[in-house]
């Protein structure tokens, strides 16, 4: 079956975008990957109002992506903290990816504004692809084959 032939109702790329294109998803989900967890530091952070914020955040949640954590600092009400669930966790590195795209096309002339090292060893952080019998792909797009998948159904077949 063609991709043209086939419904895309069931595409993890076109799932994936309802949740993470909305604006701010990708930047509040940055601020948690570099340890920002409390409202007012992401909303001071990143200059977003507290109502788009607080959807966001909201959404993330139902999403399953965050967890809200209760605290309280002394002598004031309880508060929430913002946690990546392990589902949260494995977009990184679509996070990673787009930085790397950013620092190669859209860097300030004097380089990016942060660089990503392995803790382990200190080099750079590069994203690959490869296959599940560890093929390193150092072509892209071109060495990849798609092909439907056990999800994949015809475009004209009805939806349930």
């Amino acid at each position: 079956m063609e991709w043209s032939e086939q419904d895309p109702s069931n595409c993890s790329v076109g799932r994936t975008a309802d949740i993470v294109g909305k604006p701010w998803v990708l930047v509040i989900l940055r601020e948690l990957f570099r340890g920002l967890r409390r409202f007012d530091e992401i909303q001071e952070h990143l200059g977003v109002s507290a109502p788009m914020l607080a959807r966001r955040l909201d959404f993330l949640v139902e999403c399953g992506l965050l967890v809200r954590r209760p605290y309280r600092l002394p002598g004031r009400r309880e508060r929430h903290e913002y946690h990546l669930t392990p589902a949260g966790q494995d977009l990184f590195p679509i996070l990673a990816a787009l930085h790397e795209w950013g620092d190669a096309h859209l860097a300030d002339p004097a380089g990016p504004a942060t660089t990503y090292r392995h803790r382990g060893c200190g080099a750079d952080v590069r994203l690959q692809l490869s296959c599940t019998r560890g093929h390193t792909l150092t072509a892209g797009a071109e060495e990849v084959l798609p092909e439907p998948g056990p999800g994949a159904r015809p475009r004209h077949a009805q939806r349930r």
